[in-house]
């Protein structure tokens, strides 16, 4: 009897390590596969854009969130699971990856090795974080994405604050307005030929930007070259 206890005890073990075996090759094949994608579309971006500074991309599958800006502090863009739950196309993944790498690539700047432009990407988060859109939108643009992609998982990820007077942040309806302003101007191209014009997202933005994009077509006509006050 007892033999037949220790046989069905190990049975039991082995199950469970198989089972567990199983899973963790699971779960390995998937890191694998998203870390390989991740890596496709960040070097795309590089070498279309002809970024000729070294910056590593990493899939980060836990909760906790890495300590400080990886892009400013260590020139690596990491996506968060996090982030992945709200990419529904390469575009939206383009996106992410396209302004993060804009704030690394900054880090490469001027004197001390770029120690200098990482303080000042630090100390003046609201300013660096248009600069890293509107040239988000450049890269996106030259590595053969949809620059509309960014407005969208800007729209799914990104809450509207009461106010930025004194956020370190922007709100988030200026940022899409500023986006905006830059396609229109510089490549025309993807809103006259609005791929996105159906897609549920970019229609919430069209429904809470008509004062913001009143005040650009204002701008627009009057020829203006001043910069708008967008709320």
């Amino acid at each position: 009897m007892k033999k037949i206890l220790l046989l069905v005890l190990m049975l039991m073990i082995t199950s469970i390590s198989c089972f567990a075996k199983e899973e963790v090759d699971v779960d390995l094949e998937k890191n694998t596969s998203i870390q390989k994608r991740i890596n496709e579309v960040g070097f795309r971006i590089l070498n279309a854009n002809k970024l000729d500074h070294h910056i590593t991309f990493f899939y980060h599958n836990e909760d906790v969130l890495i300590k400080g800006d990886p892009s400013v502090v260590k020139r690596q863009v990491v996506i968060y699971d996090k982030d992945l739950q709200n990419i529904e196309s390469d575009d939206e993944l383009a996106a992410l990856i396209a302004r993060e790498t804009s704030k690394a690539i900054k880090t490469f700047d001027g004197s001390m090795g770029g120690f200098i432009s990482s303080l000042h990407v630090k100390m003046a988060p609201k300013k660096y974080e248009i600069v890293a859109d509107k040239r988000a939108v450049d890269y996106l643009v030259k590595a053969g994405y949809n620059p509309l992609g960014l407005m969208t998982y800007i729209i799914k990820t990104c809450p509207q604050a009461r106010q930025d007077v004194i956020s370190r942040r922007n709100l988030t309806s200026k940022r899409l307005m500023y986006i905006y302003e830059k396609i229109y101007y510089n490549y025309p191209y993807f809103l006259v030929n609005n791929t996105y014009s159906d897609n549920t997202y970019y229609q919430n933005f069209l429904l809470n930007s008509i004062e913001n994009r009143r005040l650009f077509e204002q701008k627009v006509k009057t020829r203006s070259t001043g910069r708008v006050h967008y709320e």
